[in-house]
């Protein structure tokens, strides 16, 4: 049996060795009116720890534990563009850095997907963003412009992580890239007849036709290239052109050759050459992101699938669809 004493009307329990067993719950389960000085054991999960209340919230009472992370952050690339001579979409936003993660947080792992390609009666589509969010991280990487191209007229190309490429009309150049994670897509034109600009990749703008190429990332434990710009079409005649190397698509000519960027690298899709209604720009490749820390801190708590590898004394994890990661 514990044996407890009260001295000066506090509880003394240093004579037991035993332990303290404090109500415990879920955030939900909190008490609705609590007073100042409140403590409780959170069991939610990645929220597991004492708190306290403070008058005002409830937060911990344990100081959580910072590790740093490598990470890769790219948004999914966005679409090429349809008609004669249309501009190819610009690559994902690329980041990659080091940050630090805060032991108990969930932090949400978000894949941008990459835009649809643009047909005679609709535009092409900018990629989504791709982001880590949670605690005092905030990462995000902005999605690839889409290429400009025709709807009954000329359309611009839209600015982006990096920007799509322009269409052979002198006055559709290329979109924008964002600083510190792309480039700008190419202006249109430079024959022989219609040419569509390149989209702007991570590593470098557009350059007339020609995609901008990406950025090389060692993140893995090899090198890979992600978020390449996707070639601009031409019309009538001419050759394909394979899009900026990391996974940009291939701009077409007058009755197909274009391809889609390729799937999570963030590439810009194609552009394509074609006069026909019924086909349609390249689409980009969807986002990435991957993340990699010391085994030591690896806690193992995840959702959303990702690929796990080890890499010396760190664990990788390659997100490819969204998810948490629990530190």
């Amino acid at each position: 049996m514990a044996i407890t004493k009260v001295t000066n009307d506090l509880l003394d329990l240093s004579v037991s060795t035993d332990a303290l067993a404090l109500p415990s719950g879920t955030t939900a389960q909190r008490p609705t009116n609590p007073v100042e000085g409140t403590i409780r054991h959170n069991t939610e999960i990645g929220e597991t720890k004492l708190e306290t209340y403070n008058g005002t919230d409830w937060v911990p009472v344990n100081k959580p534990v910072l590790y740093s992370v490598d990470y890769l952050v790219v948004a999914g690339g966005g679409g090429g563009a349809q008609y004669t001579g249309s501009g190819g979409g610009g690559a994902g936003g690329y980041l990659s850095s080091t940050t630090s993660l805060s032991t108990g947080i969930i932090y949400s792992i978000t894949i941008g997907a990459g835009g649809a390609g643009g047909v005679n009666t609709s535009e092409s589509v900018s990629g989504n963003d791709s982001s880590i969010l949670g605690g005092s991280v905030s990462i995000t990487s902005i999605g690839g412009g889409g290429g400009a191209g025709y709807k009954n007229s000329f359309y611009a190309a839209k600015n982006g992580g990096s920007g799509g490429g322009g269409a052979y009309a002198a006055t559709t150049s290329g979109g924008s890239g964002t600083l510190g994670q792309g480039n700008d897509g190419a202006t249109g034109g430079g024959g022989p007849g219609d040419v569509g600009g390149g989209g702007g990749g991570a590593g470098a703008a557009g350059s007339g036709r020609q995609g901008g190429i990406g950025t090389s990332s060692t993140i893995t434990g090899s090198s890979t290239y992600y978020a390449g710009g996707g070639s601009g079409g031409q019309y009538p005649s001419g050759s394909t052109l394979s899009g900026g190397l990391g996974g940009g698509g291939t701009g077409g000519l007058n009755g197909g050759g274009y391809t889609s960027g390729t799937t999570n690298t963030g590439g810009g899709g194609g552009g394509t050459g074609s006069s026909s209604i019924a086909t349609q720009g390249g689409s980009g490749g969807s986002g990435v992101i991957i993340l990699r820390m010391p085994t030591a801190n690896y806690t193992g708590t995840t959702t959303g699938s990702p690929t796990i590898t080890t890499d010396g004394t760190d664990t990788i994890l390659t997100y490819t669809s969204s998810g948490t990661y629990t530190a």
